[in-house]
């Protein structure tokens, strides 16, 4: 992973935030513990002037240790999930199924872009997968070899079809689901338009996928080997056992999310277990098993860094007290604007609130409590205000955001500069934006 560029853009981000601290006035909200998300949210109306707490260079830089600690959870994940995927890699079991899977397609190698990115979709859909995507990275890049498309492809049917399907997903517990909790509003609030909003945005996205893979596709893929060109027919069976054992732990982390408010330490927990036994079965002994896990942990400790500074930027926001100053600031704005407009204005509100809090639970919590209020007061569905949220935050910010350190650990995997990927998905992020948009207009017109 090449880390020069994406580290220093997060550092400058990091300076940048102390910067405001020492601009913008200092203010908070209140905040409670609510009890139906288990969250503490700030309470609307109560925003009030405190003592100003300007973030010098020692504190940003000390703010950069922070980060790590307050982003462990996210850490541990990719950690855990590297060192299992690359047991697996190891093993060969990646190979094999990643052979038989062209040896299928054949001709029709661009059929893998929806394939996979519909597999990518729906498990951003239901568990706002994102940083997990991580440790695949190399296996994918096999994967797009072998069918003939680049780097820029790859993250795009992967991480970026996880995001839109995040965005849009009707279930996912991180991002609608704590939306609509605020809110106060059913879980099955207006589904039907929901999931036609979800099936509209992942097929935009798979079309511009495509569309970009078709023009850069290679006849003949250069540095695949003759073991890829001419894979075998089938996976052998204990390679494919290994795979299933492997990935056993995401389908268990799946119902764990859905059912027992599971979150990124049992999915690290499961992926040890499933590491572990996908390297006994696969022969190794648990000494090699080991030392293979910890290599693969070793792996991906770049993108650790990178999701340990990213976190910092809203550290240094929090500790200056100028998070709920830029809130009030935005809610002031919509309220001296006219119904309609101030709906659609909310979406970019949001993607500028989610450069500060790139957290998408994070920034539900912060924001919800403020514009769901805001949305009663100007006589708006409140579920305009949830769909503003997840289109602004969800898919703008997710998508584009220089401050989203998965993302940005993501391209420095697959070797993509992010102003690359920001030039290649912002036509494909405004067209997905549109769908929410008319997802609003719908709501506003049936109100």
């Amino acid at each position: 992973m090449r880390l020069p560029a994406p580290l220093l853009l997060l550092l400058v981000g990091v300076l940048i935030a102390a910067g405001l601290t020492w601009i913008l006035p200092a203010g908070q909200f209140d905040r409670r513990e609510d009890p139906v998300t288990g969250r503490r949210v700030v309470v609307a109306g109560t925003y009030h002037a405190v003592p100003r707490a300007p973030v010098g260079p020692f504190a940003a830089a000390v703010a950069v240790a922070r980060g790590f600690v307050a982003a462990a959870d996210v850490i541990a994940v990719v950690l855990f999930v590297g060192g299992a995927w690359i047991v697996v890699d190891r093993l060969g079991a990646l190979d094999a199924v990643i052979n038989a899977l062209v040896r299928t397609l054949g001709s029709r190698g661009l059929l893998t872009i929806p394939i996979v990115a519909l597999f990518f979709a729906s498990m951003g859909a239901l568990e706002n997968m994102q940083e997990e995507i991580i440790p695949l990275v190399p296996a994918l890049l096999v994967l797009g070899r072998a069918v003939g498309v680049d780097a820029m492809t790859v993250v795009s049917m992967s991480a970026g079809a996880a995001m839109v399907g995040s965005a849009f997903g009707p279930a996912n517990p991180f991002q609608a689901g704590i939306a609509l909790k605020l809110a106060q509003l059913p879980p099955l609030s207006a589904a039907g338009l929901r999931l036609a909003g979800f099936v509209a945005a992942v097929a935009v996205w798979i079309a511009w996928t495509v569309r970009k893979a078709a023009a850069d596709h290679r006849d003949r893929p250069a540095g695949v080997d003759a073991a890829r060109t001419q894979p075998p027919s089938h996976i052998p069976p204990r390679k494919f056992i290994v795979f299933a054992v492997a990935l056993s732990p995401m389908a268990a982390y799946i119902y764990g999310v859905m059912a027992r408010n599971w979150g990124f330490d049992e999915l690290a927990g499961a992926f040890l277990i499933g590491g572990c036994a996908a390297g006994l079965v696969g022969g190794y002994s648990a000494i090699e098993t080991l030392n293979v896990y910890v290599e693969g942990m070793q792996m991906l400790l770049p993108a650790g860094v990178l999701i340990g500074v990213a976190r910092a930027i809203s550290l240094v926001l929090e500790d200056g007290r100028v998070v709920d100053t830029i809130l009030d600031r935005c809610a002031s704005t919509l309220g001296h604007m006219a119904p309609f407009a101030a709906a659609f204005v909310m979406v970019p509100i949001h993607s500028a609130i989610h450069v500060l809090v790139p957290s998408v639970s994070g920034h539900a919590v912060l924001t919800m409590p403020v514009m769901v209020p805001l949305a009663d007061l100007l006589r708006l569905p409140r579920l305009v205000a949830v769909v503003a949220y997840t289109t602004g935050g969800g898919l703008i910010g997710e998508c584009l955001s220089p401050t989203n350190g998965a993302l940005l650990a993501l391209l420095a995997a697959a070797g993509v500069p992010y102003h690359k990927w920001v030039r290649f998905a912002i036509g494909g992020v405004l067209v997905a934006t549109i769908v929410g948009l008319t997802m609003m207009a719908l709501l506003l017109r049936s109100f």
